[in-house]
């Protein structure tokens, strides 16, 4: 499997330069050594790729995945453009040799699209992974009691805390940001950290400022048990959970494993019932929604914590009554384009609200970032959930 990316990932390097060499760059009226620059580069990032995959041991990819998220970002950006304009290029071939035109249209093209993929690129690097979306969502339902009509909950995930190394000035304008919106509760729906709990030291008094009426409240998202490190021994996992969950306590933060809370406000109540990781293998899946739903059968609106929106669909819908999941996961794979996402290929309820039956799903993106230091489109998420009763 490796090998193939590794192919996949030198092919889509040296082919476009190739390319790009023959048909426009060795007709340069340049030096020969001018030419042979333009492809060091690229031959420099093929040296990282061998070196990543031949020469890192998985301890050290984990250990230094701040770095190698910045090599992965180099390449793309000097790979997709030269890739897109290639493929749109290419084109002009037969016009030039075949049809003997001098206009070349794909060329150009090729240009504008390739000058448009580097923007993106440098924009989502250097300023889209901290370009907070604060999200304003009205969630109007019958079974909205009298008491909480205008309760307003603000919902973060995946903060991926080890990606903020460096960056606390940014974190703290988000716990900023979310603190203004005076919301009456505060949901984390799963993924603090990427690997170990100890990412969280230098960050705790930060988080620790979210403020809401009725509490923090967080569940466990697949990172937070700690599965793509490879600890020294089960115990040592287990050990980084237990300092996962101290940590978050530290904070004030309420973590729900498979058990809700009643939550009361002008006299009616409401469920808030949070459930550990639910998914398929290779995630975790100790989510247990029978257990954490049991003794809600009086309360008419539930409202759900559940890390992975798949969860809503398999298990929620035909198993439960709740009406109202919130999820994180997708990270909407951290690049969208409007309401388009390639993350939905995996995910079809990969970003947003999603009602069906008169029961609704919101899946948010997250705030922080994984592997890339990179996000467009799908930007930093701050939820700011308004409950009406109709």
């Amino acid at each position: 499997m490796m090998q193939k990316l590794f192919l996949c990932l030198s092919l889509a390097l040296i082919l476009p330069d190739i390319f790009i060499y023959r048909f426009y760059i060795s007709n340069l009226q340049i030096s020969a050594l001018a030419k042979y620059l333009y492809l060091l580069p690229s031959l420099l990032l093929l040296a990282g790729l061998i070196f990543l995959f031949y020469f890192t041991s998985h301890d050290e990819v984990i250990e230094k995945s701040r770095l190698i998220g910045w090599f992965v970002m180099a390449y793309f950006i000097f790979t997709l453009p030269k890739l897109t304009f290639t493929l749109i290029s290419i084109f002009d071939i037969p016009l030039r040799y075949i049809f003997k035109q001098s206009f070349t249209p794909f060329t150009y093209i090729g240009v504008i699209a390739a000058v448009i993929w580097v923007g993106i690129l440098l924009y989502g690097s250097l300023w889209g992974k901290t370009k907070f979306d604060v999200k304003q969502i009205t969630y109007q339902s019958p079974l909205v009691p009298k008491g909480f009509d205008g309760y307003k909950i603000v919902q973060l995930s995946d903060i991926h805390i080890g990606s903020w190394q460096g960056n606390g000035k940014a974190l703290l304008e988000a716990v900023e940001l979310v603190n203004a919106q005076q919301p009456d509760l505060i949901v984390f729906t799963g993924d603090l950290i990427n690997n170990k709990a100890n990412e969280l030291d230098g960050y705790e008094y930060t988080l620790s400022q979210l403020s809401a009426k009725d509490g923090v409240y967080s569940i466990l998202g697949n990172h937070d048990y700690g599965p793509y490190y490879k600890w020294k021994t089960p115990k040592d996992q287990a050990d980084n959970l237990v300092s996962l969950k101290q940590k978050e306590a530290s904070m004030g933060w309420i973590m729900l494993n498979n058990e809700h809370r009643i939550l009361h406000h002008e006299g009616d109540s409401i469920a808030l019932i949070g459930v550990e990781n639910w998914g398929a293998p290779p995630f975790t899946g100790n989510g247990d929604l029978k257990r954490a739903i049991s003794g809600t059968e009086e309360i008419p609106f539930k409202l759900l914590l559940s890390h992975n929106p798949t969860h809503w669909k398999k298990k929620v819908l035909p198993e439960s009554d709740v009406a109202l999941m919130l999820s994180g996961h997708t990270h909407g794979m951290q690049l969208a384009f409007g309401n388009h996402s390639l993350s939905s290929l995996a995910y079809p309820q990969w970003g947003g609200l999603y009602t069906q039956h008169g029961r609704s799903l919101y899946v948010n993106v997250g705030l922080g970032f994984l592997g890339l230091p990179f996000r467009f489109g799908a930007w930093p998420e701050i939820t700011v959930i308004t409950l009406r009763s109709k």
